[in-house]
């Protein structure tokens, strides 16, 4: 499962020249302009910005329809933090809540267990 997240995360991002981490649930961080260690910088965005809080804008997402690939992105209140949602995951038409809660459930799993499956290096002349 791990390198076929990879590979649809590498299918969203087709067109971007960015670095990104992945977490072991589908939850991305994205980096425009990557610095540094960026798997620990994810964990530090995902540490903070990763625990769903009810009531909070850390419960808060939308869902983003995919062309290209089979799925869709959950944002959250981060907007370098995208999860990724399988259809195999959450059943036959699922509505956009349904969805959205999923992929929340999602993120907080990967801030709970904090563990990085992926590592893109996007960054010129890497």
């Amino acid at each position: 499962m791990e390198s076929s997240l990879a590979s649809i995360w590498r299918g969203i991002l087709a067109h971007e020249r960015k670095t990104w981490v992945l977490f072991s649930h589908g939850t991305c961080v994205i980096f425009a302009d990557a610095t540094g260690d960026v798997s620990e910088e994810a964990l530090g965005i995902m540490r903070e910005w990763g625990p769903v809080h009810a009531g909070s804008s850390a419960g808060d997402f939308s869902v983003i329809g995919l062309d290209d690939e089979a799925g869709w992105v959950v944002t959250c209140h981060h907007p370098d933090v995208l999860t990724y949602v399988s259809p195999d995951e959450i059943g036959p038409d699922p509505s956009e809540v349904e969805i959205g809660l999923f992929g929340r459930a999602q993120r907080q799993a990967d801030a709970e267990e904090l563990r990085i499956i992926h590592v893109e290096e996007g960054r010129r002349g890497e």
